[in-house]
């Protein structure tokens, strides 16, 4: 079969493959470094020629119009899992509508109430097969791929080729776009002071031959630099980012001693800079799996002493974790933070460790609270935590009861605020 002729009849300009989008369909587009950024950028014409078109909106950094805009509002209805900043410009204005998930069982949900009509995603062009690969996030992909009813892909030569769950055939697509774009980055962070020391304090929690999950932030980024002391660590992990290939290049990432998947450095997306995109191209130690998979805690925990590293906007004296709004206000998303930490909890001398520091706001609001503040998401309930981090120490939750739990969190609250906190927890009849 001749794949390159298959190609050619479905290609079409960026244009048409927008103007297909018809009123009243749902829209599914990958996240982050597979996000359609050129179709993205293109939506807006939609505006006039369709009307209520329901979304699942990507994770992005960048900023698109139809996303955020009031003038798009009649045009679209969107849906996010997790906000970022154009994202929440978009929930400020009313266009955008959060949507509590875990990250590996959310969207089958999403999927059943508001169907799948159209996913589109950005992919590397294709080989001599007839096979695309879509690389860097497989966060919610596959499911929307598999359902949908026709499948938009928009080729990209500048990314990268991952292996894993990212494939898909000429067969099994309806419109090719093509169009070369930066590759949607996260910056390396550059940890502060007292975040090398919260990463001091995790790292001291992981063992040799551990296999680790982590995020992106200065926390993760301080953990990483303090576990290049370490010997076969292995990964599982939501998200592959930046500092892990510090680990990789200084040999600390082996998996000889993982027992799922061992030798393989496993994830769900992959997010940082070129170097990271340059370690995963074609690289047979890394592989990309579907989230509702790769996420599910069952799968977690089958990796033996398997670490959960995350952080959280507060966290009460309970140990209840937020970690993803602000009051009511939703700010972020779950994630995948609950799925791991509770794989954890299952795994043969597994680990969950919430790390934050102990002030925000220069010093002036406590991260450690007596109730979390009223209306905030419980993002991870406190039966699965068995660690909290900050600046002035570690704090076991495991096995503890709620005085043991108040007196630990208190210790590494900031000192400013610690008699207000034993005074509230009195009050509250925490002991």
């Amino acid at each position: 079969m001749n794949y390159y002729e298959q190609y050619k009849n479905k290609l079409v300009p960026v244009e048409e493959a927008v103007l297909s989008i018809q009123s009243n369909e749902t829209v599914a587009f990958a996240q982050l470094g597979s996000c359609p950024s050129a179709i993205c950028e293109n939506m807006t014409l939609l505006k006039g020629h369709a009307t209520n078109v329901h979304t699942y909106l990507p994770v992005t950094t960048r900023n698109y119009p139809f996303m955020c805009e009031p003038e798009y509002k009649e045009t679209f209805d969107h849906t996010c899992g997790f906000l970022m900043p154009c994202t929440r410009k978009g929930y400020k204005n009313g266009m955008v509508s959060p949507y509590p998930n875990d990250l590996h069982s959310g969207i089958p949900r999403w999927v059943e109430v508001n169907g799948d009509d159209v996913f589109i995603t950005a992919v590397t062009p294709m080989d001599e097969h007839g096979y695309f690969c879509m690389p860097l996030s497989l966060i919610y992909e596959r499911y929307f791929f598999e359902h949908a009813k026709r499948v938009i892909v928009e080729v990209n030569p500048r990314l990268p080729r991952v292996w894993g769950d990212t494939m898909i055939h000429i067969s099994q697509v309806d419109m090719i776009v093509e169009a070369e774009t930066a590759v949607e980055m996260l910056p390396e962070s550059h940890p502060t002071e007292k975040e090398e020391i919260i990463g001091s304090y995790v790292a001291s929690l992981v063992k040799d031959g551990d296999t680790i999950q982590l995020g992106w932030g200065g926390i993760p980024d301080a953990a990483a630099h303090a576990l290049l002391s370490k010997h076969d660590l292995g990964i599982h992990s939501e998200m592959l980012c930046n500092s892990m290939v510090d680990l990789v290049e200084a040999g600390v990432i082996t998996g000889k001693k993982k027992t799922y998947q061992p030798g393989m450095i496993v994830g769900t997306f992959a997010a940082g800079n070129q170097r990271l995109y340059d370690m995963l191209n074609n690289n047979p130690m890394v592989r990309l799996f579907r989230g509702d998979v790769n996420n599910d805690p069952l799968t977690v925990s089958r990796n033996d002493n398997f670490v959960a590293i995350n952080s959280a906007i507060n966290v009460d004296l309970t140990g209840q974790i937020c970690a993803e709004s602000i009051g009511s206000r939703q700010y972020s998303g779950a994630g995948g933070q609950f799925d791991m930490c509770y794989g954890a909890l299952h795994s043969k001398g597994g680990r969950s460790i919430i790390a934050l520091p102990a002030t925000q706001k220069e010093g002036t609001i406590s991260t450690i609270t007596a109730q979390l503040t009223p209306g905030s998401a419980v993002t991870t309930c406190r039966n699965t935590i068995d660690y909290v981090v900050t600046e002035f120490g570690i704090a076991p939750l495991s096995g503890r009861n709620f005085r043991q739990r108040v007196d630990n969190l208190i210790a590494i609250a900031h000192p400013d605020f610690r008699a207000e906190l034993r005074r509230q927890a009195q009050q509250l009849m925490l002991w």
